[in-house]
């Protein structure tokens, strides 16, 4: 080998070396439980970008069904298989931390350049005291949808503030012989969600100070104040018992019914079906007797575990970004977390994201305590099916929802 070829090799052997731990690629697993395909969609541009920027970190994106997000977390947690990140929600948090399936990102976040853009409830919602369990990646922000089209044959001159008002546009709005209805109401599955910021909007905490707190005649007259849309007033489409949210957003959408509770992550779903500000517009939460009750939560992504910890960081706080933020809005309608995302223009100019700009400054979270999220689904729910298919009373409801929620304390 002569001398030229010689020095290339050496140099090319040398430059491989050193360049050999910056190719070097470190594998970590992500949990999530998005569902639809305009979810799935985001998620993937969301990891282009984040692996264009990394090319370091291999991301591998597992599915978790909602259903067994939980279940599953439990196991590979005993089993010392769980993922190296994972989405988090509030109501899950406190289950998360119990079972030792979140690692404490504390000093990470404080460290962190971007943790300004999250003050207040925003990082409050995924830790427990001073501790910092996730970052905020996206905010569901409860709001109410509704027909501007029908509101105006109606003679209503907008969506109802109040719940008394909500019972007015139930009564002129519906019309069973079109099959029009005034209200998709969710009394399926995750309809529990919607039934307790109703008893809270009566007077009725859940909890308070780490105790029981429910009021029961106030959480009687909130399920049968929402109860009766449907047994009385027959202003909810014959199926809404088991409607879930499926049924009543496709019902929404093909003008069954004139108004609907989600959030803004359905955004996009409706504006594809219906013109914005010409057919439908949006709302903040009607008021209760008691409280204006809008739920936002700060769904995120927290370190599960801590062999990877340092790249997993990275993509939890890739999540926390503005870039990642729009990217979810735009291909989803879910609301950024960050306050610095709420600056761009495709917020800032749109008037019917402007309700739910509001809500950020008085919204608050779901109730989060061990054993919440089971209670919620498995109790609060069948027990307000039950008053939906006449199999027990308002009454009979909230007493299995105390017993229950106080078994959890006990």
């Amino acid at each position: 080998m002569d001398r030229r070829k010689f020095l290339i090799g050496a140099a090319a052997t040398s430059l491989l070396a050193r360049a050999g731990p910056a190719l070097a690629s470190t594998p970590i697993t992500y949990w999530h439980h998005f569902t639809s395909q305009t979810e799935f969609s985001a998620l993937q541009k969301v990891v282009d970008l984040f692996k264009s920027r990394f090319p370091d970190i291999a991301l591998q994106p597992e599915n978790i069904p909602n259903s067994d997000y939980m279940a599953k977390m439990a196991a590979a947690v005993v089993a010392s298989a769980q993922p190296d990140t994972a989405m988090i929600e509030p109501d899950r948090l406190a289950d998360l931390i119990a079972m030792k399936a979140l690692v404490d990102i504390t000093d990470r976040f404080a460290k962190w350049d971007g943790r300004e853009n999250y003050p207040g409830a925003r990082i409050s919602s995924l830790s427990v005291g001073d501790r910092v369990y996730g970052v905020p990646s996206f905010a569901f922000i409860d709001w109410s949808y509704y027909r501007t089209d029908y509101f105006e044959q109606a003679g209503l001159d907008g969506p109802p503030k109040t719940m008394d008002a909500v019972l007015t546009a139930c009564k002129k709005l519906t019309d069973p012989s079109k099959g029009r209805y005034a209200f998709g109401l969710r009394g399926g599955a995750g309809g529990f969600n919607y039934l307790i910021s109703v008893m809270e909007a009566f007077g009725s905490p859940v909890f308070r100070d780490g105790k029981p707190a429910m009021d029961r005649q106030a959480a009687i007259d909130a399920v049968t104040f929402y109860s009766d849309i449907f047994l009385k007033l027959k202003a909810a489409p014959p199926s809404a018992p088991s409607d879930g949210y499926r049924q009543t957003m496709e019902g929404f959408r093909s003008g069954q019914t004139a108004m609907l509770w989600h959030h803004t992550g359905s955004y996009n779903e409706v504006a594809a079906s219906l013109q914005p500000g010409k057919q439908f517009g949006t709302a903040m939460m009607p008021a209760g007797p008691k409280a204006l009750v809008a739920r936002v939560s700060y769904a995120g992504n927290g370190i599960v575990k801590s062999a990877n910890a340092d790249a997993a960081w990275e993509w939890v706080k890739f999540w926390g970004e503005k870039d990642a933020s729009i990217i979810l809005l735009k291909e989803t309608g879910y609301f950024p977390a960050s306050t610095a995302a709420l600056q761009d223009e495709r917020i800032a100019a749109n008037p019917l994201y402007q309700p739910a700009v509001k809500t950020l400054d008085i919204g608050t979270p779901l109730p989060s305590f061990v054993g919440y999220a089971a209670w919620a689904e498995k109790t609060v729910n069948p027990a307000f099916q039950s008053v939906l298919t006449q199999q027990s009373t308002p009454t009979e409801a909230v007493d299995t929802m105390i017993k229950g929620l106080e078994a959890i304390f006990h």
